[in-house]
């Protein structure tokens, strides 16, 4: 435990915990589009138990991404579970509404975090693990410390998504984007991507335009026989 008083172990940690800030805005994203329906109770356990299972899930997930991340057709279909995830957090939000919200809902809203966050994390990890230089210590500290600021993500979002019902469509499209962007990461359309750069960006839109596109019509046809 002697390193704990060297000065590279809480370098180590501030930067785990400042890459964790960074990239924890899109699961703060999938979180707060999760759990937006739930009532306010059962909201503030989605956004506890879901981050914090989220956190351990990307823990373990660190000690074997590399090899994940070699694995052909892994991120097309994470890319291609993302895309349906975004569209189902669009669509389900006037499906969930009324007395219907239970505690199955709730176990809903947390399995699609993990899912979300387990696909959305895969590239991010490497980041963390290469911060955290094999100290299994230091990778567990910071990635804990990072659990309140991405239950505070989270519950700030719900409040925006409230007040602007307009985020909802743009975390869905974020969600979208990210799931474009993992599908054209795979190691099978490396070799494709890197002859066409233009390629990684035009996916991540068609991703998000899909998701948006895709779920408002969605969203319109549900309600038709309501007017």
């Amino acid at each position: 435990m002697d390193y704990v008083n060297h000065p590279d172990f809480w370098i180590g940690l501030v930067k785990i915990i400042w890459i964790n800030i960074i990239l924890s805005g899109d699961n703060a994203v999938v979180i707060a589009l999760a759990a937006r329906s739930l009532p306010p109770e059962q909201q503030r356990k989605a956004i506890m138990f879901g981050s914090g299972a989220a956190v351990v899930l990307r823990i373990v997930l660190t000690v074997v991404a590399a090899k994940l991340l070699e694995l052909s057709f892994l991120q097309i279909v994470g890319g291609c579970l993302l895309l349906w995830i975004g569209l189902q957090l669009l669509t389900s939000h006037d499906e969930e509404e009324g007395a219907g919200k239970g505690t199955g809902t709730m176990m809903a809203a947390i399995r699609t975090i993990l899912i979300a966050d387990l696909v959305m994390s895969l590239d991010n990890v490497i980041a963390v693990a290469a911060a955290a230089g094999g100290n299994m210590l230091l990778l567990i500290l910071g990635l804990a410390i990072s659990i309140p600021l991405v239950i505070f993500g989270s519950t700030l979002m719900i409040k925006l998504m409230e007040r602007f019902p307009v985020i909802v469509i743009l975390g869905a499209g974020l969600i979208g984007w990210v799931g474009g962007e993992t599908i054209m990461n795979d190691k099978l359309l490396h070799g494709f991507v890197e002859a066409n750069p233009a390629l990684h960006y035009l996916a991540a839109a068609a991703g998000a335009a899909l998701v948006v596109g895709l779920g408002l019509w969605l969203q319109k046809r549900n309600t038709a026989p309501a007017h």
